[in-house]
């Protein structure tokens, strides 16, 4: 007769939509003796691709023991710290098979001293989700050392968004993506800018004020938004803490360039941006200097800066960057001699160039946009991408796509 416990965690399961990309990932490693890791920016559908675990395992395994604990829930607030955790999961614990999910993992203090103990008893397999990047680095990715996996969660890819939001994959689609984004939760309000926007604000609110001015203990806050503010009107162009500072200067605020470089980090370990740095194309040099940063969900770059089309080209940029994240690219700006190439891309040891335009409607920018991938005399596949709408065609080998051809079609 199954024990009532087995069951508790369903009045905490909502309905999803399934994101088969990730699940395809998880199953591997389901019943297996190593930790499996959800990191992703407040927002983007962790919790949902937990429940899709959580009922995989309910349907398929019977006589499974669901142990649920969410920290974003005020049932759970009497777990603060590894101890906590150990008692709770104790008392629900049965014979046989356990498996124990944790929701924002990181609200837990010393949880990997935890989560150590618990997988080497061999009676549970360990879900847990966490909002920043550094959760498992250091002194806790050396206590966990050969015992986590980690699985990168992002906003909706483009098809994900026709998927949610029921939409045929046409040019109004697309726009729609580019101006509110992909975070999951759209699919219950009206995309028009003053619904979406004031709940995309929202958002940006709790991920900046629980994941970084709380968790770092940050009195200037108004500079924090400022340095925000800052990148979300230079996303795509090169930074430098330096940069900053002298521009900060220019506005009368006196901030000195490892203070920036700091905030710069804390936004990055929130998920709130991406820094990508920049590497010799020939040879391995990374450049300490001069960065590029992207929005993991440019819907809350747009609530943040407003959706001006004069901004079309630095979003179709962040967009093609997020999609090769999704991908499972490592990314870099290229650079060659004087010339730059917006994204190299690493996969399984095979290279991908990659250059972002609106539009190529002259010879100036045909020569920009191609003139620096023809320089690179490798036999890697190289891209343009833009936003005409003629597709198919090849410029010297070089391959260039639609946006929305290059986000329905290519993996």
């Amino acid at each position: 007769m199954p024990n009532e416990n087995q069951y508790h965690f369903r009045k905490y399961i909502r309905d999803y939509i399934e994101r088969d990309i990730y699940f395809q990932k998880i199953v591997p490693f389901i019943d297996k003796d190593i930790i499996k890791v959800f990191i992703g920016q407040r927002r983007v559908g962790k919790s949902y691709i937990m429940y899709q675990i959580i009922n995989y395992i309910a349907d398929n395994k019977p006589g499974s023991n669901i142990i649920y604990i969410n920290k974003e829930l005020s049932d759970f607030d009497f777990i603060t710290n590894h101890d906590e955790l150990n008692n709770f999961v104790q008392t629900q614990t049965l014979p046989g098979r356990n498996y124990l999910f944790i929701d924002e993992v990181q609200d837990i203090l010393n949880f990997e001293k935890s989560l150590r103990s618990l997988l080497a008893t061999g009676k549970y397999d360990i879900y847990c989700t966490g909002s920043n990047s550094q959760l498992l680095s250091g002194d806790i990715a050396g206590h966990l050392s050969g015992r986590y996996i980690e699985i990168k969660i992002y906003s909706l890819s483009y098809k994900e968004f026709l998927q949610f939001h029921k939409l045929e994959n046409g040019v109004n689609a697309l726009k729609k993506y580019i101006n509110f984004g992909g975070l999951p939760y759209l699919i219950h309000l009206k995309l028009e800018e003053t619904i979406a926007f004031e709940y995309l604000k929202n958002v940006y609110a709790t991920v900046l004020f629980k994941d970084v001015v709380r968790r770092h203990n940050i009195r200037n806050v108004y500079f924090l938004e400022g340095l925000v503010k800052f990148l979300s009107d230079n996303t795509g162009s090169l930074i430098s803490a330096t940069k900053i500072s002298k521009y900060l200067k220019s506005q009368r605020v006196n901030m000195s360039t490892q203070i920036v470089l700091n905030y710069l980090s804390y936004l990055t370990d929130a998920l709130l941006v991406f820094k990508v740095g920049r590497q010799h194309i020939q040879g391995k040099k990374i450049f300490e200097t001069n960065e590029k940063y992207y929005f993991e969900d440019w819907g809350l770059r747009n609530s943040i800066a407003g959706f001006k089309p004069s901004d079309i080209g630095k979003l179709i940029e962040n967009i093609v960057f997020l999609h090769l994240l999704i991908c499972g690219y490592q990314i870099r700006v290229g650079v060659f001699g004087e010339n730059e190439i917006d994204f190299v891309c690493q996969k399984q040891n095979e290279r991908t160039y990659v250059q972002v335009a609106y539009l190529i409607i002259d010879q100036a920018t045909i020569q920009r946009e191609y003139g620096n991938l023809l320089k690179i005399k490798d036999n890697y596949p190289k891209y343009v991408i833009s936003m005409d709408e003629f597709q198919g065609n090849t410029y010297k080998g070089i391959r260039h796509l639609f946006l929305r051809e290059f986000l329905s079609n290519y993996r």
